[in-house]
This record gives C-alpha cells, sequence and structure tokens, in this order.
C-alpha cells in the first residue's frame, strides 16, 4: 500500500514539475515588460480664445498617454502611435508574466506538501537553526540608545 502511495505520489510531482517546467519556459520567452496603462486622451489648451473652450467644446487630440506609478509617483506621458503599440505590447507580457507566477506559485504550493512529506524529519529539524551555522546578520544583538 504505501508503495502505490509513493509511486502515485512520484506521477503527481513529475506531473507538476512537467507543468512547471511548461510555465517557466513560457515566462522566459515573454520579453520585455512595463506596468501602467496606456490610454487615448483629449484635453483643452490654454488659449483662451481656441474652440477647446467653446459650449460644446472641440478638444485637441485624441493623443496616446501612458500612465505609471514609478517611486510612488504617478508619471503621464504622451506617446506617438508607435511607441503607444509598443507601450501596449509590454502592458499585455506584465499582464501575461503575472499571470504565470500565479500559476506557478499555486503549483509550487500544491507540490510542497509533498515534497516534504518525502523529506524525512529528524529531531534536528524541528529544534530551529543551528548557532554555528547562523548567518551574520542573524547574530546582531540589539544596541541600546544612548541618551
Amino acid at each position: 500500500m504505501l508503495e502505490a502511495m509513493t509511486t502515485s505520489t512520484d506521477a503527481t510531482l513529475a506531473s507538476y514539475q512537467r507543468r512547471y517546467q511548461q510555465l517557466a519556459g513560457q515566462l522566459a520567452g515573454i520579453g520585455y515588460i512595463a506596468s501602467g496603462s496606456v490610454a487615448l486622451r483629449s484635453n483643452r489648451c490654454g488659449k483662451t480664445n481656441c474652440a477647446c473652450h467653446a459650449d460644446p467644446p472641440r478638444l485637441h487630440g485624441p493623443y496616446w498617454h501612458f500612465t505609471a506609478k514609478i517611486d510612488g509617483k504617478t508619471i503621464n506621458k504622451r506617446l506617438s502611435d508607435h511607441e503607444a503599440h509598443l507601450y501596449q505590447q509590454w502592458i499585455a507580457n506584465d499582464r501575461k508574466a503575472r499571470d504565470l507566477l500565479a500559476e506557478m506559485r499555486a503549483l509550487a504550493a500544491q507540490a510542497a506538501p509533498l515534497i516534504l512529506a518525502q523529506q524525512p524529519s529528524t529531531p534536528a529539524d524541528t529544534d530551529g537553526p543551528d548557532p554555528k551555522t547562523r548567518s551574520p546578520q542573524n547574530t546582531r544583538r540589539p544596541t541600546r540608545r544612548q541618551s
């Protein structure tokens, strides 16, 4: 019975691994990515006598605009038709990359318990990290504030 379960687990893990590799291959072939949005916008100018201020207004444009958040600030950039097309591709690539990564995470979450169940657990595994092999950043002691 145990052997049948191991064979079943091995087969399941092998199928997870194959799918994971397929997803990784798709991710590798995505190309350039960008986050943000591209939209057509029309606007008013600053000239008070312009038709864009009339009733009804005849706005200037439409113009392609790229909007993104960079370092916590929203940036806007006017684009040519060619640039807008490229940014649309890059944004689509970014969405696809996010979807692939989400699927890879879900697959890894399914595989993790099976992989961990195959590993024999020892008492040392549950005691925490070995103090002799701790990394230097984990060995720092809190410092007292000087008043």
